[in-house]
């Protein structure tokens, strides 16, 4: 029997998580049925990020009670990954890859999170990019430098895409993400061949729409779904932590590539979210991700949802 390069990465983790002698860590964090589709959340492991990643252009003053209240350091924050899997019966849908093995040690989980719910890379027919930063687009590729996922179709908004593959933007990002570029580029060059564009308010698989919020990268986008009158808006990094940017949505954020276009997507993105009584998913939002957004009287507040 021909042993392939997928089992052989197969094999050596199990000998890994046998050497080991612990049981297999639960990532799945949320689940809920939006009609026909049953919706979870896969917990990919969390980042180590300096404060000033994110922090450092608030006003400080202003800030340190907001932190205070979240019981968090000014010095580092430790945002968690939840990409979104959807199934309808006959797609299987992926919500960004997560990191990988190649960019944090304490990110990259997301395998074992499939396989928390008995699927495998094999079995995911769609994978759908919010956008191309390390944390969501890395994990694309296996340590061979294939596909992860080589069943799926991969679906990315066009203006990300041209983003990303221009030769030009290894140059033009600031110096401290070149990094991200290089990766961004080297990762999708794989499926250059096989990838699926849309833009804007296109409906890109049944029942999910597309919905520009770019500022965070050039192309980022949210995805609304819905079911009836019931809808849930995967927000990627549009809205980045439940904290700042929940409580003060304009203020400009250092981990957006365009601070002051992410912050007027975020409060058009919250307003809209809490006006509808929408629930939303977030990437780095806490144990899992999924919750609401309350409208307080200078700002929003994020309801945490445990729907699993």
């Amino acid at each position: 029997m021909t042993t392939t390069r997928r089992d052989f990465i197969k094999k050596t983790a199990a000998v890994a998580a046998s050497i080991m002698m612990s049981p297999l860590p639960v990532w799945a964090r949320n689940s809920l049925s939006l009609g026909e589709l049953q919706i979870d959340t896969l917990h990919d492991g969390h980042l180590v990020l300096p404060g000033d990643f994110i922090l450092g252009p608030m006003p400080q003053e202003e800030l340190l009670p907001i932190l205070q209240r979240y019981h968090l350091s000014r010095k580092s924050l430790s945002p968690e990954c939840n990409m979104t899997l959807i199934r309808d019966g006959e797609r299987t849908i992926l919500f960004d890859v997560g990191s990988g093995s190649g960019f944090q040690p304490t990110a990259g989980k997301g395998l074992e999170a499939l396989e928390a719910l008995d699927l495998e890379p094999d079995d995911v027919t769609h994978v759908v990019f919010t956008h191309a930063h390390p944390d969501h687009l890395w994990g694309l590729l296996d340590d061979f430098d294939d596909p992860m996922f080589p069943n799926a179709t991969h679906m990315i908004g066009k203006t990300e895409w041209d983003y990303w593959m221009d030769p030009n933007t290894v140059n033009t990002i600031d110096a401290s993400r070149t990094a991200f570029a290089v990766g961004a580029q080297r990762r999708l060059e794989v499926i250059e061949d096989a990838i699926t564009f849309f833009k804007d308010d296109e409906e890109i698989l049944p029942g999910i729409a597309s919905r520009a919020t770019f500022g965070h990268t050039p192309g980022h986008m949210s995805f609304e779904v819905r079911s009836g009158t019931d809808s849930v808006m995967i927000v990627g990094d549009a809205i980045g932590n439940h904290h700042v940017a929940f409580e003060r949505p304009q203020w400009q954020s250092g981990s957006d590539q365009d601070m002051e276009i992410a912050a007027k997507a975020r409060t058009m993105l919250l307003d809209r979210i809490a006006t509808e009584k929408m629930q939303l998913i977030g990437f780095h939002l806490p144990n899992g991700g999924l919750g609401r957004a309350e409208k307080t009287s200078d700002g929003y507040r994020f309801i945490e949802e445990d729907a699993s």
